[in-house]
């Protein structure tokens, strides 16, 4: 991640220094040539950033979706269990021997092996 945002601060640097030597040239620079730079800095953003977040939130939305009793599973908050029972939104999962819990679906953040 830390890669991608310098990434894209390098990127917004360069347009905005080019932008600005464009401008200096003639004086004479267009409503359009003005908007190029943010619109270079939004496709910046989409690729680099919004897209990708889409990307792994359709494929949690997946595996989220395709849970089935026995899957062992990993929680938001690091907890290991075993699910017992699925409803609509719900799911009943066996923390430790004995140990019932009731919790929403999106709290799962992964399946464990």
């Amino acid at each position: 991640m830390f890669s991608r945002t310098r990434l894209l601060l390098a990127a917004v640097a360069t347009l905005l220094a080019t932008s600005s030597v464009a401008y200096a040239g003639d004086g004479m620079a267009g409503g359009f040539a003005q908007l190029v730079p943010l619109i270079l800095i939004m496709v910046v953003f989409w690729f680099l950033l919004i897209r990708p977040q889409q990307k792994r939130m359709k494929e949690h939305r997946n595996m989220v979706e395709a849970l089935k009793k026995g899957d062992k599973i990993v929680t938001n908050s690091g907890i290991f269990a075993t699910i017992i029972d699925i409803k609509d939104d719900f799911i009943r999962v066996e923390i430790a021997d004995g140990v019932r819990i009731k919790m929403q679906r999106d709290a799962v953040t992964s399946l464990s092996d």
